[in-house]
């Protein structure tokens, strides 16, 4: 019997653990190091998603083991009014990768710093309304979980007053288009805007977006559309407040993804990536907006605040991504594993779409019959083989986005590694439609 299968350990998850969304693999993780996470059989399992999009470098890279070893015996946490030398020089090493946005506050987790953007969004505008896209992901807690729309918002009372949404752009399923069926995205963004100014009461406070939108399903905004958005939010006194929690810090092949289009926001929030799987957040703005926050009684004071162990961590991260290139090594073997799923687009009527850029990659599994929708159970059996063939892929599982997969390996991944879960890919494709179009697959489901 497979070590896996521990019934000890299944009975007292099934007795003791709370269930927070979907469910959980069939299998019990031990260790794991470099590319791969290994289970209680000592099976190497390739993590295509870095665990939950945070592990930059890998697991257990050991300048982070040696970090966090070597800050631990020092100082781990302090009073919050207290400063520490990695704090500091963190925040001037962020600011000096994001010129203009040159004070940071260093927080925890990606919910608390857009908790922390959102707060002080309101505060300087002096307005409460805050926009997001359809598709969006920005947490679980308050203001953010009210800026979320890809999933959550059922059940649970009343969203924060003021939330407004517009339509998430998407290239491959495009709402308005040019004559050659493109997406014509310009024209949906100024249709978006002259819903919002007829929704808003006139206090409008702050758009906040993820550039690439990854649980709304890979959803890049094209090349132009950062630009117009940040015009349309100085037309209305707006602050625009970025989400780079997944394509901050060298994954898309540019240090922060705004980069690539020339385009500062006022607002830049930043967590997973730069903790490389600890937490780690930060919140980075303008002399000009913290000036004036402060001035008007800015309050985010919280627990682990300014905590020197995950900001010698940051520095680490930083270092690590610096020393071994690794934003040129995103766009490289970016560009490997981009060629590859678009091979295998040609190859299965079913990959639809492969989108996104560096190491942060979309794989839309769609019908097919020809129609082009979404097959969700199609992605599900492909998602179950790879698993079982020793690769971990993550496939988005909201309702009008199944079947899309988010593919965002460690940017220190090798070429045999990409290689490995291209090949891995291929097989579970094979064999995920073989068993869906036999009866007996179908049953086994």
């Amino acid at each position: 019997m497979s070590n896996n299968q521990d019934p000890a350990f299944w009975a007292a998850a099934r007795k003791h653990l709370i269930r927070y969304g979907g469910s959980f693999d069939p299998a019990i993780i031990e260790r794991a190091e470099g590319s791969f996470v290994y289970d209680a059989d000592n099976r190497p399992i390739l993590d295509f998603t870095s665990g939950q999009m945070s592990a930059l470098l890998g697991h257990s890279h050991p300048k982070i083991v040696t970090a966090v070893q070597r800050q631990m015996a020092k100082v781990a946490h302090l009073f919050s009014g207290m400063l520490s030398r990695p704090v500091v020089e963190l925040a001037e090493r962020l600011a000096a990768l994001a010129p203009g946005l040159d004070r940071v506050m260093l927080l925890s987790t990606g919910a608390e710093s857009n908790e922390a953007a959102i707060r002080m969004a309101k505060l300087v505008t002096g307005r409460h309304e805050i926009v997001a896209f359809s598709k969006s992901w920005h947490g679980m807690t308050g203001a953010a979980s009210s800026a979320t729309y890809s999933a959550g918002r059922k059940g649970y009372g009343p969203a924060m007053v003021g939330s407004l949404t517009i339509p998430a752009p998407n290239t491959f399923r495009p709402r308005f288009r040019h004559a050659d069926g493109s997406l014509d995205w310009k024209t949906e963004l100024d249709d978006a805007f002259g819903l919002i100014d007829s929704q808003s009461v006139g206090s409008l406070a702050a758009f906040i977006a993820e550039p690439i939108l990854s649980s709304g399903g890979l959803l890049e905004l094209p090349l132009g559309y950062l630009a117009a958005l940040k015009e349309k939010c100085r037309e209305r006194g707006m602050l625009l407040i970025l989400d780079e929690a997944q394509t901050g810090v060298g994954r898309t092949g540019t240090m922060f993804a705004f980069q690539r289009d020339g385009v500062t926001p006022d607002i830049l929030t930043l967590s997973k990536t730069i903790g490389a799987g600890l937490p780690l957040s930060a919140v980075m703005t303008t002399a000009e907006i913290e000036d004036t926050a402060h001035e008007r009684g800015y309050l985010f004071y919280t627990t682990h605040v300014s905590d020197p162990l995950p900001a010698a961590i940051g520095l680490a991260v930083l270092d690590v991504v610096e020393e071994e290139g690794l934003v040129e090594r995103a766009r490289h073997i970016g560009g490997r594993l981009f060629d590859g799923l678009s091979q295998l687009k040609s190859r299965f009527e079913c990959v639809g779409d492969v989108r996104g850029r560096g190491l942060m990659l979309g794989v839309e599994i769609v019908k097919p019959d020809g129609s082009g929708g979404s097959d969700h159970e199609l992605g599900s059996r492909i998602a179950a083989e790879a698993f079982r063939r020793g690769l971990s892929m993550n496939i988005v599982k909201l309702p009008g986005m199944g079947g899309v997969f988010r593919i965002a390996p460690p940017l220190t991944i090798s070429e045999d590694e990409i290689d490995l879960g291209l090949r891995i890919i291929a097989q579970s494709i094979e064999a995920a439609s073989a068993a869906g179009a036999s009866p007996a697959g179908i049953a086994a489901e």
